[in-house]
């Protein structure tokens, strides 16, 4: 099992547990570097920090920003930023602000299918308000019994073509990677694989676009093993890792107990052609 896991939440943005309870929970699990990669938010980093001194764990300074590409929603994780960078800082308070009206037409849209009080319901998951987003959503959805768990509120809500959903422009995928580069990160595609899956799903061809927009305008690396990826998936995205000279790096997505797919420090290693993410620093 590898001990490094460079992409997960707290509930500084969708994840259950406190930066202080992800840091503890990776240690207990044989992490030994943790990436934190709030979605488009950076202030869980401080706490963590402080945790994983005592916890004896090497914690890297991380994001995760939202994007809009063309018509898809796309991940970039940031490793090794500047958390104080003014023009990240100024950007991800962007994307923020648009969050909260977004939350509002979700819960307009559900109200005109019979699921009504969802908004009230959705912040109370919400330990960052400004974050509110569509887990929040899915969780009260659960409490107030309209599906049996958050899995099953994604195949029948929030998602393109039911209720629930609502289209939003992110961050362009430029804007993303200058401000992960600007402030001295690396620019990660995030679990690719999640793109070429499901409805309104991106093709091979699309994909490959996508990669070499991605290289072209900077990006330097993309998560081969991860939690929502297949062991099939960890060849495929090994070899595209090769083809456009891209570093590797891995993460579980570790949301919270019951909700990931997988947990802090389970992940396979990488696959031996892989150049990891970490060869590029000195920690």
């Amino acid at each position: 099992m590898l001990d490094y896991d460079l992409h997960c939440h707290s509930n500084v943005s969708d994840g259950l547990l406190s930066p202080t309870e992800i840091v503890t929970r990776a240690a207990e699990r044989g992490v030994k570097f943790l990436a934190l990669t709030d979605h488009d938010n950076v202030d869980g980093l401080a706490e963590a920090a402080e945790a994983a001194k005592s916890c004896g764990i090497e914690l890297i300074n991380g994001v995760e920003i939202s994007v809009t590409w063309r018509t898809h929603t796309l991940h970039i994780v940031g490793l090794r930023i500047d958390p104080h960078n003014p023009a990240l800082l100024e950007g991800l308070h962007g994307i923020r602000s648009g969050r909260r009206h977004r939350a509002e037409l979700m819960a307009e849209s559900l109200a005109r299918s019979g699921i009504g009080g969802v908004l009230e319901g959705a912040y109370r998951y919400a330990a960052n308000p400004d974050i509110i987003g569509r887990t929040h959503f899915a969780r009260y959805m659960v409490e107030a019994g309209h599906c049996k768990d958050v899995g099953s509120v994604f195949k029948r809500y929030l998602v393109k073509g039911k209720p629930g959903y609502v289209p939003h422009q992110w961050a362009s995928l430029q804007d993303a990677i200058d401000w992960i580069r600007g402030a001295g990160g690396i620019a990660v595609m995030a679990h690719p694989g999640r793109y070429t899956a499901g409805r309104k799903a991106m093709g091979k061809s699309t994909l490959h676009e996508l990669l070499e927009e991605f290289t072209a305008m900077g990006g330097q690396a993309i998560e081969v093993v991860t939690g929502s990826h297949t062991p099939p998936q960890y060849a495929e995205f090994a070899r595209y890792a090769t083809e456009f000279g891209l570093l590797s790096s891995c993460g579980s997505d570790y949301h919270g107990p019951g909700e990931s797919y997988r947990d802090l420090g389970r992940l396979p290693d990488l696959p031996l052609e892989c150049k990891p993410v970490w060869s590029a620093w000195n920690l």
